[in-house]
């Protein structure tokens, strides 16, 4: 899987390798500088700190994880990781207040054709019968927006993790100018990957991010910020995953059985 579109692996050789939905940053925004001690913060929170990427409001790992600030000297309460194989994991904060809808709303600033990827992604989790099911508006608070991610971004989107206070992550920054031309089924697939993130999945290949990145073998660590192994999830490599860190340009990932073990066992 060399030649991918990069849903969460930095990359430095983007157009040559695919595409990465880290978020980098323009001078016109707030951004924090990488000190050795948010490195060690971000470390202790269990998260790779190569490729830590400042912006506005805090950080990037892992390509596509939005680290606020805020939360680097936040105690973090819940598991500890026990770092695994390849199961699929979980991070410590969920969705609480089940069942439950979650709206997503399309921002107007985007092309009209990410409303019908949106649709497709949504109907992907409402299909499985969830305690968590979607639903997208045009108006009001939605809990998701989906919304341009700044000028000079070089990832294909972007998304955090649900708060301490059981609501998923807020938003989602996608860049339509390194999403391109993609078909439908690739940009749900982005997309339904984010609201992953949104509602507490962390990557499948968390153990070692070069199973759908390429390059070389890298096992995040332990931590409390929340890896959590989901029971039933396999323990060898899990192909096709909608969680894999990487996707292949004009690939469609929709959720394969473990997935769907896996969101049936948390929602």
């Amino acid at each position: 899987m060399q030649n991918n579109l990069r849903i969460s692996a930095l990359a430095a050789l983007l157009l040559l390798a695919g595409f990465s939905c880290k978020k980098s940053s323009s001078s016109a925004e707030e951004t924090f500088a990488v000190t050795p001690a948010v490195i060690n913060s971000i470390k202790e929170m269990g998260f790779t700190t190569s490729n830590i990427a400042s912006t506005e409001g805090g950080f990037i790992v892992e390509g596509d994880i939005f680290i606020p600030n805020s939360d680097l000297n936040r105690s973090m309460k819940g598991s500890i990781l026990r770092v695994g194989e390849s199961e699929q994991y979980r991070t410590t904060n969920l969705v609480t207040g089940l069942p439950r809808v979650i709206t997503v709303l399309v921002s107007t600033k985007l092309p009209v054709s990410y409303i019908s990827a949106t649709d497709e992604a949504i109907s992907r989790y409402n299909a499985q019968n969830l305690q968590v099911s979607f639903l997208r508006v045009t108006s009001g608070s939605p809990s998701i927006t989906i919304t341009p991610a700044p000028k000079s971004a070089q990832y294909l989107a972007s998304a955090g993790f649900p708060t301490a206070q059981g609501n998923p992550y807020n938003q989602v920054l996608v860049s339509t100018r390194q999403i391109g031309s993609q078909p439908q089924a690739t940009v749900a697939s982005i997309l339904a990957h984010e609201m992953g993130h949104c509602i507490g999945f962390r990557h499948t290949d968390y153990m070692d991010r070069s199973y759908s990145c390429g390059g070389a073998a890298s096992n995040e660590g332990a931590s409390t910020v929340g890896a959590i192994n989901i029971p039933g999830t396999p323990t060898g490599p899990d192909a096709n995953s909608w969680m894999l860190a990487c996707i292949g340009s004009g690939m469609d990932r929709p959720f394969n059985a473990n997935d769907k073990t896996a969101l049936n066992y948390l929602y």
